[in-house]
């Protein structure tokens, strides 16, 4: 193939179908995928649903060639193929665009695209290249700008590029996974619906991988559930409820219902972010000038694009990161985020990744649910004496009630999954009086039960009377959970709105900054 061959070529290949049969993959005494077949019709928006650990990331990296299928059949148009690796799923007109960017973020959009072929030349003729960029472009339905470093790109346009580069390199075949994880919601709609047309046109075909039902019901016209490694339905999805999809997913596990967000009036301000400034790892500003306030009973919901400053803005409330100008006050008196001060005015918080930045993942269940009560009665005594059987009794107690899953309290609680991390510490910090919680990102990653536990335990906080701060990406999350919604762009926050004002593309806009 000559240098700009991928780029010059004068028609794309149409949508390619894809389907698998009796696909099964072991790994030892695990069975992550066991007799799923899949039907992913050419020129159609295909989902694949099903919660962590349901085999949807296993099915694809055996279509992929990341995995070998112990027993199973891919085929591509109706004819059985071999895909050893990615490098023959490519050449088959199958690609992948990550959760997470695979762009080099130094060179620019033209230097990543050129760079993606399998044969790029040693010697690179740029004035060939641009114009047979330039004319690739003008047949698709998005462009990015070629010239600029792909670190300066936004998000959205990140992941444009992300798409360009596979349909630069001729694949018909595209599996998205969580592909507007990263994305404002304007930015979603536009590339979903950009995708949309490719695939009515007969241009392409995609395979997504999603959690987020308005997505599924607005722009796929198939969907795939899994279920433990397992087929647990699948259908078109006009003739599926939302409801349909989810019980697909969960089965029969029950799913607690929330409690009515009770009304509260004329309710006093708990805590106060005043002009809060804090730098990021590599010394530059994160955090700038945030204010904030949020009264009794309320929940205020952080919205914002990674990378704005939220995380930064967590740990500086959590003390984990050195506040550079500004004030804290709960109940208009001055507060910091040491032990003694979070103890004293009821600050109870669950960051992001609790397993890495709430917890020993070595120490066990009950050591780590102790952590906020070990040096005080019934479990310390004489101020020192640690009595570890009433630890473990006060333990199971809050197992019990936050139903975590555990062998025993004596497990270390690095064993346990995700979403049974996230109710230990959950656990431990809610069950005392809360007048402040700070949660971050608090469902990432979580099978729908857990979410609906979480979610749950967040409001009945709220119905309490605490002050709630919920820091999320997930915009669907904010604007089922909050009552006022703020978002975060480029470290400051200038769009604050009660949540019946709140729409999609209002907030988008203050997402991306405009």
């Amino acid at each position: 193939m000559s240098a700009t061959a991928a780029a010059l070529a004068p028609a794309p290949r149409a949508a390619i179908g894809l389907s698998t049969a009796g696909m099964t993959k072991v790994f030892g005494p695990l069975v992550a995928l066991d007799d799923v077949s899949l039907d992913v019709r050419p020129g159609t928006i295909h989902t694949l649903l099903g919660e962590n650990g349901a085999g949807k990331s296993t099915l694809v990296k055996c279509i992929m060639g990341f995995y070998q299928p112990t027993k199973g059949q891919v085929y591509v148009d109706g004819a059985p193929v071999t895909i050893a690796s990615p490098r023959d799923a490519h050449a088959l007109g199958i690609g992948m665009v990550y959760q997470h960017f695979t762009l080099v973020p130094s060179l620019t959009a033209a230097e990543n695209l050129v760079i993606s072929r399998a044969d790029p030349p040693a010697v690179i003729d740029w004035r060939a290249e641009m114009k047979a960029l330039a004319g690739f472009l003008d047949r698709m339905p998005f462009r990015v700008p070629l010239d600029v470093p792909v670190a300066s790109l936004s998000a959205g346009e990140k992941q444009k590029l992300e798409i360009l580069k596979q349909l630069y390199l001729d694949q018909r075949f595209l599996i998205l996974d969580e592909p507007t994880s990263v994305l404002t919601p304007g930015e979603a709609d536009e590339v979903l619906g950009l995708l949309r047309g490719m695939a009515t046109a007969g241009e392409l075909t995609i395979l997504m991988i999603s959690h987020k039902f308005r997505e599924v019901t607005a722009y796929a016209d198939d969907v795939t559930v899994l279920r433990r490694g397992r087929l647990a339905g699948k259908g078109a999805v006009k003739s599926l409820s939302v409801d349909e999809m989810s019980r697909m997913m969960i089965g029969d596990t029950r799913i607690r219902e929330r409690a009515a967000r009770k009304p509260f009036e004329g309710a006093a301000t708990v805590l106060e972010l005043a002009g809060l400034f804090a730098l990021n790892d590599g010394g530059l500003p994160a955090v700038d000038g945030v204010s904030l306030k949020i009264k009794a009973g309320e929940i205020v919901g952080i919205a914002g694009v990674s990378g704005n400053g939220q995380s930064e803005l967590v740990e500086t409330l959590s003390g984990q990161r050195p506040l550079e100008d500004g004030r804290l006050f709960i109940h208009g008196k001055a507060y910091e985020p040491v032990r003694e001060q979070m103890d004293g005015y009821k600050v109870f918080g669950l960051p992001e990744e609790p397993l890495k930045n709430a917890a020993v993942p070595q120490m066990t269940v009950a050591e780590n649910i102790a952590f906020r009560s070990f040096d005080k009665p019934p479990i310390a005594s004489l101020g020192w004496w640690l009595s570890p059987k009433v630890m473990r009794s006060k333990a199971r107690e809050l197992i019990a009630s936050y139903r975590v899953k555990t062998p025993s309290p004596d497990e270390p609680i690095q064993n346990l999954s995700g979403g049974n991390v996230q109710r230990a510490i959950l656990a431990r910090e809610l069950s005392g009086d809360v007048e402040v919680l700070i949660v971050a990102n608090p469902c990432f990653g979580l099978d729908f039960a857990s979410v609906s536990e979480i979610r749950s335990q967040i409001m009945d906080q709220r119905n309490r009377g605490a002050a709630v701060l919920l820091v999320s990406e997930d915009l669907d999350e904010i604007l089922e959970l909050a009552d006022r919604v703020a978002v975060m762009s480029g470290g400051r926050i200038d769009y604050v709105v009660p949540i019946a004002e709140a729409d999609r593309t209002s907030i988008g806009r203050a997402m991306a900054g405009h």
